[in-house]
């Protein structure tokens, strides 16, 4: 009774986030009408697209090195073509959908298991992933946060006015990260699930994927964005991972209005709001929607394979 409880809370909170980023949106477009944003959406230059298009294409290819350090770390191998597809599919999933620890955890599980992956080692790898994907978040918004403290919508009701006591925090946490992988070497048992810190190497090499990660998804937005702008890329990557932030922790599907509302609040008073939301629009059908479908198709060719080879 107790889990159901908490379950339906934590969705009507979900609701309740998604209720109030739809009137921030709607509160920040009321001088505008729908075409505004339609005319804006369609006058990005092409080529600022293709530029989006080929820094996604960069970062979900950084994405794979999640799963390829991920297989480093249980000491197992397996062909880089299928890590990278499981990573692929995965990620774009994840993504889109949210629920990373369901929606990527489910597919890994399906493929690795097919490749003869143990258990054991899929959970390790999930969790290896999981964690990894934060460590740029903590690396970057860590330093950006400390040289160039935005200031903080008071709609997010944070008891904070700027992001600086949260680089603390994460630059802390991230310290603690890397001294745990140089002194600590017991392992840690959960559930009859063994696992232990990376090693220092692999530490790093974990910081260093993720940050370029989180560097290459913010640089796809940065570039649909009008370039006559006076805001800098370093200035919008604090913009961005502090909107990704308010969006993971939303558990909206996709951060979905969360990641919008943030982006406008930071932004509008630099950029048309009506042309901001027309970048977002395009940022959500390349980042998000182009990748999902794709790898749509590859998991229905995967899964006509398998059923063949039963």
């Amino acid at each position: 009774m107790f889990k159901n409880f908490r379950f339906n809370f934590s969705y009507l909170l979900s609701l309740l986030l998604l209720g109030l980023c739809i009137w921030a949106i709607a509160n920040e477009l009321r001088a505008y009408n729908y075409q505004d944003i339609l005319h804006s959406l369609a006058s990005i230059p092409k080529r600022r697209l293709s530029w989006a298009i080929g820094l996604t294409i960069l970062g979900y290819s950084v994405m794979a090195g999640y799963d390829i350090l991920g297989f480093y770390y249980v000491d197992r191998t397996l062909s880089w073509n299928k890590i990278a597809l499981t990573n692929f599919i995965s990620s774009a999933f994840s993504n889109t959908i949210g629920f990373a620890l369901l929606t990527g955890s489910a597919i890994r599980y399906r493929f690795y298991t097919g490749w003869g992956v143990p258990v054991v080692a899929i959970a390790q790898i999930i969790a290896f992933v999981n964690f990894t994907f934060w460590l740029g978040m903590l690396t970057l918004a860590g330093l950006i946060f400390l040289t160039n403290p935005l200031p903080i919508p008071t709609q997010l009701h944070l008891p904070f006015s700027t992001v600086r006591p949260l680089s603390f925090i994460f630059i802390f946490l991230l310290v603690i990260y890397l001294l745990g992988s140089i002194f600590i070497r017991q392992t840690l048992t959960i559930r009859g699930h063994v696992f232990r810190f990376p090693n220092f190497s692999l530490s790093v090499a974990q910081i260093a994927i993720s940050s370029l990660d989180w560097v290459f998804a913010a640089a796809v937005l940065y570039v649909i964005l009008p370039v006559n702008s006076s805001l800098s890329y370093p200035d919008f990557l604090g913009v961005y991972l502090l909107a990704m932030l308010a969006a993971v922790i939303s558990n909206i599907p996709g951060g979905l209005g969360v990641f919008e509302t943030v982006i406008l609040l930071l932004l509008s008073s630099k950029i048309s709001a009506a042309v901001i939301l027309g970048s977002l629009l395009a940022y959500r059908g390349i980042y998000y929607f182009l990748p999902v479908l794709l790898a749509g198709g590859l998991l229905s060719i995967f899964e006509l394979k398998y059923r063949k080879n039963i």
